[in-house]
């Protein structure tokens, strides 16, 4: 496993100069899920491929960038799901966005994904390794130190709700009222990286992107971004549910499935579970 994650390591420092330098432009092409690619999307995936070709203990990837599993070792054990610059769209206002990737065995599903990582490329390049528990390093003179354990609160003061709002079921849009009524604080940039980020560093709150009248199942995918951050917040004591269950018990039947998602400390996840229990179909 510590290949995999120095090999992440390295792609990342590479994206980092690649966001620094590289065409923020669109492309002419369009991933998998009909989104126009920009062209720092295709050239991280780039890097991150031929990276991981090179690692033996890969079995095979897939990329949200790609339509298909890429195979790389037959001897391998582990498979890997990324997402290479999630929220690139946001490079061309210098906001922060990042990079999440899924390491699962067997199969590529929730109830096989044993590892997570996700970088922000901010500020500061920080990275958030979950195995049994949340660690975060951060790029300091090109190599990435230990800098602490994460840990959520029972309760946070931070929320962040994603998706378009007049697509909202009114029970949804009421629960977000009521969040921001008690004195919570809007906190989104659209990225879903650091969004997620910020609550899991500054001790909690909640993280929505619910199933909408337009896209009832989501617009996240399980493999590349929700299955990953839910791992992540459920070991660093909090939770991810799609609504009325654990996002970690969602079922995949595609590679690129979406799902509605909530993230977050337990006391918010207890009140979207309550609210879409009395609401929710």
């Amino acid at each position: 496993m510590n290949e995999i994650f120095d090999a992440i390591k390295e792609s990342s420092i590479r994206i980092k100069y690649l966001i620094e330098t590289g065409d923020t432009g669109k492309s002419e092409l369009e991933n998998s899920t009909g989104d126009t690619q920009l062209k720092l999307d295709i050239q991280s995936d780039i890097i991150i491929e031929e990276i991981f070709s090179k690692v033996k203990s890969i079995k095979a990837i897939v990329s949200e960038e790609q339509e298909n599993i890429v195979n790389l070792h037959d001897d391998g054990k582990y498979l890997i799901a990324y997402d290479p610059l999630d929220g690139s769209s946001l490079v061309d206002v210098n906001l922060s966005v990042g990079s999440i990737f899924g390491i699962y065995e067997n199969e590529f599903n929730a109830a096989n994904i044993i590892a997570s990582v996700y970088v922000v490329f901010g500020p500061r390049v920080e990275m958030v390794i979950t195995t049994d528990d949340v660690k975060m390093y951060r790029l300091l003179n090109n190599e990435f130190k230990f800098i602490q354990d994460i840990k959520l609160n029972e309760k946070g003061k931070l929320n962040a709700p994603g998706s378009t709002q007049n697509c909202w079921a009114p029970f949804h849009k009421q629960l977000i009222d009521d969040i921001f009524n008690d004195g919570y604080r809007l906190r989104y940039s659209g990225g879903m990286v650091p969004d997620l980020h910020q609550i899991l560093l500054k001790g909690g709150g909640l993280f929505s992107y619910p199933g909408t009248t337009d896209r009832p199942k989501g617009k996240l995918r399980q493999l590349f971004e929700v299955f990953p951050f839910a791992l992540t917040y459920e070991k660093a004591g909090g939770g991810a549910v799609d609504g009325f269950k654990r996002v970690l018990e969602v079922p995949t039947t595609h590679i690129h499935d979406t799902t509605p998602c909530f993230f977050g400390s337990k006391e918010e996840i207890n009140r979207v579970l309550k609210v879409y229990s009395e609401n929710g179909k």
